[in-house]
């Protein structure tokens, strides 16, 4: 998959996005456009600090970095949630609420359908570039969303919010221009502004998890196990620890009881072979380390 074409896809089109929104939320008083607007500015920021993280985290491993850098993308995709959903949620949630305690005229209604239509035709396209990439790399969604690729979920989570908001919005604004309640524009506004809060709050703790140091998955650790101990130089697998370093990068610790009466020649051997066979099944493991014992 290559992540920077997605990242900038969603930086364009939520540039796009962002002014068109800005525009009518300014002539209409719509809080639900204005809601959009500001989810758009922060999609569009969010992509920033993703695309940023892309960046640093390729850098080499260095004297203080042994490991490199790999977990700067979780950290900048960790950012990039709060900036996105929680904080733009937050500001959606209070202009909402502002407009129903003390509704404001909202005019220029059809200008106000057609931004949302927009958004919502946008955040379709979002997703197929997504699904797309996933293509090409013979992947599937379920793969993605599994993964410790916190950046591209982020990214899909984004436009899926705005797609199920967007129909949301689509259709408050049909009701106040039917019914003249200024209230249901804020209602609508109110809702999106939960919902991405919600969403925030959902990745957030998914990303602290790789931020603090999480394992590799308990499947994947279990067929590790499995090809460890197909060598028939590995009498037993004492101790198994792992730690994912960046959606593309892991770090394994193995502590393996090798046979009795190997050569020191046969036993660095049998460690260089356990360690090309692990990396040949599992690419994301470009850090193995194993301490052998007797």
């Amino acid at each position: 998959m290559r992540p920077r074409v997605i990242i900038l896809a969603t930086i364009a089109l939520n540039a796009a996005l962002f002014s068109g929104n800005l525009a009518v939320a300014a002539v209409s008083g719509s809080r639900t456009v204005l809601s959009q607007a500001i989810y758009t500015l922060t999609d569009l920021v969010g992509g920033l600090f993703l695309l940023w993280g892309l960046r640093v985290s390729s850098r080499p491993p260095d004297r203080e970095h042994p490991f490199g850098f790999g977990k700067d993308r979780f950290f900048w995709a960790f950012v990039s949630t709060v900036v996105t959903f929680t904080a733009a949620g937050i500001v959606a949630l209070v202009e909402g609420i502002g407009q129903l305690v003390a509704p404001s005229p909202v005019t220029h209604l059809g200008e106000g359908v057609l931004v949302v239509g927009a958004t919502l035709a946008a955040s379709l396209a979002g997703i197929w570039v997504t699904l797309r990439e996933l293509r090409l790399s013979r992947q599937t969604l379920q793969t993605l969303l599994e993964s410790s690729n916190q950046g591209l979920k982020s990214i899909f989570y984004q436009d899926l919010v705005t797609i199920y908001g967007s129909l949301v919005a689509f259709a408050g604004l049909l009701v106040v221009d039917r019914t003249a309640d200024f209230r249901v524009d804020g209602a609508v506004a109110a809702f999106e502004g939960l919902l991405l809060v919600v969403t925030g709050l959902v990745l957030t703790a998914e990303s602290r998890e790789y931020l603090i140091g999480r394992a590799l998955a308990p499947e994947v650790a279990q067929h590790v196990l499995g090809i460890v101990r197909a060598d028939p130089r590995v009498a037993r697998v004492r101790s198994l620890q792992s730690m994912q370093l960046g959606p593309d990068d892991a770090l394994l610790a193995l502590r393996i009881n090798f046979q009795d009466g190997l050569t020191t020649d046969q036993l660095e051997s049998a460690i260089d072979q356990v360690t090309r066979a692990l990396q040949a099944t599992y690419p994301i493991l470009r850090h193995v380390v194993i301490e052998p014992e007797s």
